[in-house]
């Protein structure tokens, strides 16, 4: 007895009938997408998209929280593609659309949201008040929420503009800012729920809001949003895969980051009564490295591959290649130390820190500053 009670049945036997009807909605949201854009997939793409439907399902089935976002980003996005009657023109038409959830209204009301939401975190941490952090909390689903609505609407316009203009929106520096905003806050709110505290949220918000002040000028200074045609090495299905797995790496690496300015900040004993225990915040700082680490991985191996079929080699020591490996060497030297070495403290919080400096610029130093078969996305 004492044996079954420490050992969990295996996950299917754990599932209830609201799991399978969960399971069934992604189902039917995934063939629906079939069905209607189907003619614009080639056989890679359909079958990406056909393997989503058990992952998310079962990534709903871990995270509990991500079913009703799923739904409701769902339901947001084929009310607004319903708004548009198919023209692009009643973007300026349609209240909805105009003010809420056309792709540019959705991502601005993000931007706004996850300002507000770093406000809150860092209110309701000097104040002790969990009524404000748990507000900053709902604020950040928000703008999830939103946020990931203006992608999958955008995926939409880009359609209305021209069949051969139309494509997943993570083909820019503008596109790639919006997911590494998303992708960071969904693995932040995930550990807050998991560590059940709220005060990392001060600092894993600030990256955030400074992606945001970036989504911000180079969208009013540059006019960023507007819908591009992509280069032609750019249409490819592995676009899908390599882009998301990169930015849930460069996410994750942030979020290290951010909880070691944490961690030097409560060692000196600024804020420390406020955060949660070094222990802790080292624990969250490991996982995040390890799993960004491994989808970064991924993504270098799946680059590779696509390099291959693009320019005819999976290496060219391009200058975004180079620095890929810089980050990716970086990171495998801090587990190394961790793990084999055992160490812990400030010197591995510093490392993750000025491992932000690393990331960045590899993420978007390359392109203001270097040139080469990655350009894509200068400023």
């Amino acid at each position: 007895m004492e044996l079954a009670l420490n050992h969990p049945a295996p996950l299917f036997k754990r599932l209830a009938w609201f799991d399978w009807l969960f399971a069934a909605i992604v189902a039917a949201g995934g063939l629906f997408a079939l069905s209607r854009f189907g003619e614009y997939m080639d056989i890679y793409e359909k079958g990406i998209l056909l393997a989503s439907i058990p992952a998310l399902a079962v990534f709903g089935w871990f995270w509990k929280p991500f079913r009703p976002l799923f739904i409701v980003v769902g339901a947001l996005s084929l009310f607004a593609i319903s708004q548009y009657q198919g023209e692009l023109g009643r973007m300026e038409e349609a209240f909805f659309l105009k003010y809420l959830i056309s792709s540019q209204a959705a991502i601005m009301w993000m931007c706004a949201l996850f300002g507000l939401a770093t406000v809150a975190y860092w209110g309701g941490m000097l104040a002790r008040s969990e009524f404000t952090m748990k507000t900053g909390s709902s604020l950040t689903w928000a703008a999830i929420t939103l946020g990931y609505v203006g992608l999958m609407v955008r995926w939409y316009e880009s359609y209305l503009i021209g069949t051969d203009i139309g494509h997943i929106p993570v083909s820019n520096l503008y596109e790639v800012f919006v997911l590494f905003c998303l992708i960071t806050a969904m693995m932040y709110l995930y550990y807050e729920a998991r560590y059940q505290t709220r005060t990392m949220g001060a600092f894993v918000l600030l990256v955030i809001s400074a992606a945001v002040g970036f989504i911000l000028w180079y969208t009013l200074d540059r006019g960023a949003h507007e819908i591009q045609p992509l280069v032609p090495a750019l249409k490819s299905w592995w676009m899908k895969l390599h882009v998301p797995a990169n930015f849930i790496g460069y996410g994750a690496f942030s979020i290290a980051a951010m909880l070691g300015a944490a961690y030097l900040l409560a060692a000196r004993g600024i804020l420390a009564t406020r955060l949660p225990r070094l222990e802790v915040i080292d624990d969250v700082m490991y996982k995040a490295i390890a799993i960004g680490f491994a989808f970064f991985t991924i993504a270098t191996i799946l680059g590779a591959m696509w390099a291959a079929e693009a320019w005819g080699g999976y290496w060219s020591w391009d200058p975004k290649e180079t620095w890929a490996l810089i980050v990716w060497l970086n990171y495998a030297a801090w587990l190394h130390i961790r793990l084999v070495k055992g160490l812990r403290g400030p010197m591995l919080a510093w490392w993750a820190l000025v491992g932000l400096f690393v990331t960045t610029f590899a993420f978007l130093g390359v392109n203001m500053f270097l040139s080469g078969l990655h350009s894509y996305g200068e400023l």
